[in-house]
């Protein structure tokens, strides 16, 4: 008759037995290296084709994701392009009202100035004069008092040309003055630079005059150095002190002048004719997209 209860292996020799293997492979661990690694290189490719289904799920999220963002942004863009056509359709009808105003009041309608793009060269590094370098010179036509601007507002004017570069005195600069006018009211003040990179101020402005923080100023046309009409700075801050004889008026430039890259050189209707013939064709194409620039030199001819 067989017991009921087997007696196994004991538990001191399965210990024994234990720390024996675990010595061993402690001792054998270096020399397993070699071993470890051609198991790993054969069984590679296993891994990675274990990977596969992982890599097309995620594949497929991200591609459904980007379609899905490339639609919304369609959409979006689709609206904005709508939204702009409204806005140039009014801007159509108030542009050729003023036309009709103008025509009444015997007032001479602007002409939309030429204008060629130029890249910022070289940054002053004087903490006390504020200026930058373009790429552009007397080869290009560009003269002494020429008006800067780049895609928010105005940049300065041109101070020095030669013949391939041209400096610009920034309208923060300490030396440098602008003629403007606030577009709410149409008062005329003078903005002066505060050597602040993000800061003008209009000096000798009266305590009575009516001016607000918020309202924009625009070049007044003036001394017909800087074309009328375009943005210069908004006002920021107005102080008007009981023991000061004006008030201390404070605006911010619209224009990037820590930043700017690619600004617009603004030529005036008179001096058109004093453009090389090279440059002709260029700007005639910024202001004309469609035409091409062969187009228009043989309609010139």
């Amino acid at each position: 008759m067989k017991p009921i209860f087997v007696r196994g292996i004991s538990q001191q020799f399965r210990l024994t037995l234990a720390i024996f293997l675990s010595v061993v492979l402690l001792i054998a661990n270096d020399r397993l290296d070699p071993i470890r690694q051609s198991i790993s290189s054969v069984l590679s490719p296993l891994q990675y084709l274990a990977n596969v289904p992982g890599l097309l799920l995620d594949w497929s999220a991200d591609s459904i994701a980007t379609r899905n963002m490339l639609a919304q942004q369609n959409k979006e863009l689709l609206r904005q392009q709508l939204m702009m056509s409204e806005r140039l359709q009014r801007f159509e009808h108030l542009r050729q009202e003023n036309v009709r105003l103008r025509a009444l009041l015997g007032s001479p309608v602007h002409m939309d100035a030429r204008k060629v793009v130029a890249e910022v060269m070289e940054v002053a590094s004087d903490p006390f004069r504020h200026y930058v370098v373009l790429n552009h010179g007397a080869r290009t036509g560009v003269f002494v008092g020429q008006s800067v601007v780049d895609a928010q507002g105005v940049v300065g004017q041109v101070v020095e040309v030669s013949e391939l570069t041209s400096r610009v005195l920034l309208v923060t600069d300490p030396t440098h003055g602008i003629p403007v006018r606030i577009t709410r009211n149409d008062v005329r003040a003078m903005a002066q630079g505060t050597g602040d990179i993000d800061e003008i101020e209009l000096r000798h402005v009266a305590k009575s005059t009516d001016i607000v923080v918020g309202d924009l100023l625009v070049t007044s046309g003036l001394g017909q150095r800087f074309p009328e009409g375009y943005p210069v700075a908004r006002v920021m801050k107005i102080s008007r002190d009981a023991g000061q004889s004006y008030s201390v008026i404070s605006a911010q430039p619209l224009a990037a002048l820590d930043r700017i890259r690619y600004v617009l050189l603004i030529w005036p209707d008179d001096n058109l004719d004093d453009l090389p013939s090279s440059i002709h064709s260029e700007i005639s194409t910024i202001d004309n997209p469609s035409v091409e620039p062969e187009t228009q030199d043989e309609g010139s001819q």
